[in-house]
């Protein structure tokens, strides 16, 4: 069954763009960007002599198995974080499906964009009243952010400019990648601060704002969607400002937790197949900050999921760590599998299935008002 709707779909209108992000054509291009990635990978890199060296052991099974466990852990905090925000409005099982379509939107836009678009249209379909799915979308792009704000300045009081690129000393020499590093910090932290003042501050002097920028010509056709968020931000600020601290403390951690064991997948596939690398804390701290600084790089990726851009960017982040590139081919396979892949193909199964249901009941309910 494809993704997008049948004609006689119910859904109206202004539901069409959500469901068009998530039909079945969607999940094409973001595999054959992976597949003509990892294609190129081998072509240039690819040894069968170094891959043969490589030693199948129960440690390496071992690691695997951890990593397993730590996106399975990463889900729950995710499904965890929902069920908070969503004050009990769901089961921790209609949870953990949500954030698998989330997840699946998520891996099918840009990363530049992600899916905060569709899980609007998600929870609303799951019957969340209009302020709650406010509060919830808006404020995980909060969480989201400050969870990197806050950790990539102690990361680097740590580690300095080598968390960004292997051999760097200072702010000198940061390179291309390095200054790319800065700007995609300093955006992250420009449209966080937009969304914390509209949020906690004052949401009507932000909705004044976004309105009066969009009066500008080339701005006015997402004067309309401006005027929303305008509106959901008003609707979300005063449902987060009568939350306690332990509301937001808990939906911090879990929000934390849900990233770090995304970094932390990646270390434990680099401990499974690099032979002697250190496993002490340092060590492996060292190269968490190095994997949650490439993950700002391709935060902005124009490619679906960053499909492509993150396998070829792999290698050249990590060669102090992995410095074979057979290796560092194959750990970039199984991580993208593992932790990307895994959501495209587990979403062509439950987003059609969760599609149908949406239909059949509001077919159902406007046969009810019919009769």
């Amino acid at each position: 069954m494809p993704l997008s709707q049948p004609a006689n779909d119910p859904f109206p209108d202004e539901h069409q763009d959500a469901l068009r992000s998530i039909r079945m054509s969607r999940v094409i291009l973001p595999i054959l960007l992976g597949v003509a990635a990892v294609a190129y990978l081998l072509w240039r890199k690819f040894d069968p002599a170094e891959f043969a060296k490589i030693n199948w052991t129960g440690h390496t099974f071992f690691w695997i198995g951890m990593s397993v466990l730590l996106l399975i852990v990463r889900h729950l905090a995710y499904a965890s974080r929902l069920y908070l925000l969503a004050k009990g409005s769901f089961s921790w099982l209609k949870c953990i499906e949500l954030i698998f379509i989330w997840e699946f939107s998520s891996a099918v836009s840009p990363t530049s964009i992600g899916g905060s678009a569709v899980a609007f249209f998600v929870l609303a379909q799951e019957k969340l009243s209009t302020a709650r799915t406010a509060t919830i979308v808006l404020y995980t792009i909060v969480l989201d952010s400050l969870f990197f704000l806050t950790n990539l300045p102690l990361l680097f009081l740590f580690f300095g400019a080598n968390m960004i690129r292997p051999g760097l000393t200072g702010w000198q020499d940061l390179g291309g990648w390095g200054q790319y590093f800065v700007f995609s910090y300093l955006l992250m932290f420009a449209y966080s601060s937009v969304f914390y003042y509209g949020l906690f501050i004052n949401p009507r002097q932000l909705k004044r704002l976004l309105t009066g920028v969009t009066r500008i010509r080339f701005l006015q056709r997402f004067q309309a969607r401006a005027a929303q968020l305008g509106e959901e931000m008003i609707v979300a600020s005063g449902e987060l400002k009568k939350q306690t601290w332990y509301f937001h403390l808990a939906a911090f951690t879990a929000t934390g937790v849900a990233w770090s064991c995304r970094f932390l997948l990646l270390n434990c596939l680099i401990i499974a197949f690099v032979t002697g690398i250190a496993t002490d804390f340092w060590n492996q701290f060292a190269l968490y900050a190095r994997l949650e600084t490439m993950f700002v790089i391709i935060l902005f990726s124009p490619t679906p999921g960053g499909a492509g851009f993150v396998e070829v960017l792999f290698g050249g982040f990590l060669t102090d760590y992995v410095s074979n590139k057979t290796l560092a081919t194959v750990i970039s396979t199984i991580w993208r599998l593992l932790a990307y892949y895994s959501y495209l193909f587990a979403g062509v199964i439950i987003v059609p299935n969760w599609i149908r249901k949406r239909v059949n009941e509001r077919r159902l309910r406007k046969a009810g008002e019919q009769t």
